[in-house]
């Protein structure tokens, strides 16, 4: 194998502790011998969660030699809260040790710039790997088979169990459910996120009446994976986002029977159709769906756009976003968005709790098509609890929107853990309820309204006050530390290095691809759009002094084998949103790593 940079991997330090450990704090010496794959992720971000669901099949074939290591790294204040990240270790079901890091200690150690982020470490204590975003669980797996071979050689491999202690569970009749949707009859249909189930309770909001699904993760007939999504269809089913079966799903209340409506069961990534026969499309973490405009519209969470699925014809397409992730408004096919998670339909609009902008966005009919708009939000990097005028008002990565019968909407604002109202009419922004435990959904019944408060496992009614809450404003920009930079030409570099065995496939063409902008816009003189090139020269404008650099880079690897006709390809991505600060010298490359290590 070729030799890799011989980098000593830093302490792992985090101000919250260790979890999943029983107890014990773990330093790099207690896991000398063993291979590390550290995993840099934050419970907010979608892209995280694929990654860990990607790493569960190499850390069930290797778990004797392989030590995965999460390390906790909050984007939002409520991520910095240690029950929370407790509870997000529950709810995604995260097998392996996890430092919570909640000063992003260690993330500054290993200099890392995006989530979800991983750090692979040699048995020696190296740092041999660096790869950002999804995708790269083939390369993983290769570089794992090479220090295995390697170091079982030089005799510094350990085999055995790893230090993963299972917490204890806890009984509730739910467990971190997701959303609801209230049946003719009364009862309520909830999402039983974590138990991969639904489960129906009565008019109480309490007692189980049935559940459906076999609790355990699964895509057949009476299997789920972390469903969330649930709206009535007109013909009287219910259909179901399937998060992590990437799939929708139909449920009939009166026969109990399960189907498919869209989806293969694998990830849609870029490259492949996004658009026709519904079962034969791969979707990526539908998180919510709504009937709106005579067609079921699919919050797409995991690629940042808005999807519908037409009954009548069976096919899927896409209907809003770019797959770039940010909030900008304009045609629907020309819209940013950032992990779309909670839709409302009206006559006239369907609300979109824009979870990652923490914003309230909606989309509306333009002349023959739609336009997508924002009510309150400005951008990936500003949150708080304000209430007020819509253009200062701020939530805190919101999973949930509900129409209200005067044409306002409710707000789940998640990690503010309160119950929010915007009212079109007047652009203002009230708090209609506080104390709600990660609020993630909210269901209309008569004069009450029904809050999924899915940290508390459980269905909360409340009572519609005619006078709203008023509560201490506060405003946030998330922790992570600008990156200085130099006024004038700034070189960005994004570091890729195919997986051994493998290289760039260039058979049609280029297999890269840079798409970079900015915010605000005035902040590039030069080097914004697309481009096939992974390093370009970009200038900062004068007089602008600080913004964010989106940067989304993508690459293509196929097995570098002449004989074989149809080599297995792979596809590479990530996005970064890179806050920057221009001041005398300061840096004039900018290097962000998709896969390797920057030289």
């Amino acid at each position: 194998m070729a030799p890799h940079a011989r980098v000593r991997a830093p302490e792992l330090i985090g101000k919250g502790g260790w979890l999943n450990t029983g107890g014990s704090a773990l330093t790099l010496a207690d896991l000398r011998g063993r291979i590390v794959i550290l995993d840099f992720w934050t419970f907010c971000c979608v892209n995280c969660l694929h990654v860990l669901d990607e790493l569960r099949e190499l850390e069930e074939k290797h778990r004797d030699t392989v030590v995965i290591i999460g390390v906790h790294s909050p984007k939002f204040v409520h991520e910095a809260e240690h029950q929370a990240v407790v509870d997000a270790v529950e709810r995604y079901e995260v097998h392996h040790p996890v430092l919570d890091d909640p000063e992003l200690a260690t993330w500054k150690q290993y200099a890392v710039r995006a989530w979800p982020t991983l750090v692979v470490i040699d048995p020696e204590g190296y740092v041999v790997a660096q790869h950002a975003g999804e995708g790269h669980a083939h390369a993983l797996e290769q570089l794992v088979g090479e220090l295995e071979a390697e170091h079982a050689a030089k005799g510094t491999l350990r085999r055995g169990d790893g230090p993963y202690v299972a917490p204890e569970p806890v009984a509730t009749d739910l467990r971190f459910p997701g959303k609801a949707v209230l049946l003719p009859g009364g009862t309520f249909l909830v999402s039983d996120s974590t138990r991969h189930q639904l489960v129906e309770l009565a008019a109480d909001g309490e007692s189980v009446l049935r559940r459906v699904g076999s609790g355990e993760r699964g895509f057949g007939p009476d299997g789920f994976s972390e469903p969330q999504g649930l709206a009535l269809l007109p013909d009287g089913t219910v259909a179901v986002a399937d998060t992590v079966n990437h799939a929708l799903r139909a449920y009939d209340p009166a026969t109990g029977a399960v189907t498919t409506l869209a989806g293969t069961g694998r990830q849609w990534m870029q490259g492949r159709p996004t658009s026709g026969p519904a079962t034969e499309v791969d979707l990526s973490s539908p998180w919510d769906v709504a009937w709106f405009a005579d067609r079921l519209w699919i919050a797409m969470a995991g690629v940042h756009q808005l999807w519908t699925y037409d009954p009548a014809t069976g096919t899927v397409e896409v209907a809003a976003g770019t797959t770039n992730e940010g909030l900008v408004d304009g045609p629907a096919p020309e819209a940013w968005f950032a992990q779309p998670s909670g839709l409302a339909a009206t006559e006239d609009r369907l609300w979109v709790a824009d979870s990652e902008t923490s914003a309230l966005r909606y989309v509306e009919r333009d002349g023959a098509g739609f336009a997508v708009r924002t009510a309150v939000g400005t951008g990936l990097f500003d949150f708080g609890h304000r209430d007020g005028e819509a253009g200062q008002a701020l939530f805190q990565h919101p999973l949930g929107v509900t129409a209200l019968p005067d044409g306002s909407v409710a707000v789940s604002d998640t990690y503010n853990h309160a119950l929010r109202r915007y009212d079109p009419a007047t652009g203002e922004v009230t708090t209609l309820a506080t104390d709600l435990r990660e609020p993630s959904d909210a269901v209309l019944v008569g004069d009450d309204i029904v809050v999924v408060e899915s940290a508390r496992h459980r269905l909360t009614r409340l009572r519609l006050p005619e006078e709203a809450v008023r509560v201490e404003s506060v405003a946030h920009r998330t922790q992570r530390a600008a990156t200085d930079v130099a006024p004038g030409r700034l070189r960005l570099d994004v570091v890729f290095q195919a997986p051994t065995g493998q290289k760039l496939d260039t058979r049609y063409g280029p297999s890269t691809r840079l798409l970079v902008s900015s915010t605000p816009p005035e902040l590039l003189a030069e080097g914004s759009g697309t481009g096939t090139d992974l390093g370009r020269d970009l200038v900062l404008a004068d007089g602008v002094t600080e913004g964010v650099l989106h940067v989304s880079a993508m690459a293509a690897s196929c097995d570098d084998d002449p004989e074989n006709e149809y080599p297995a390809c792979h596809m590479h991505q990530q996005d970064w949103g890179v806050p920057v600060r221009v001041v005398p010298g300061g840096a004039e490359r900018l290097p962000l790593v998709l896969a390797g290590l920057d030289a």
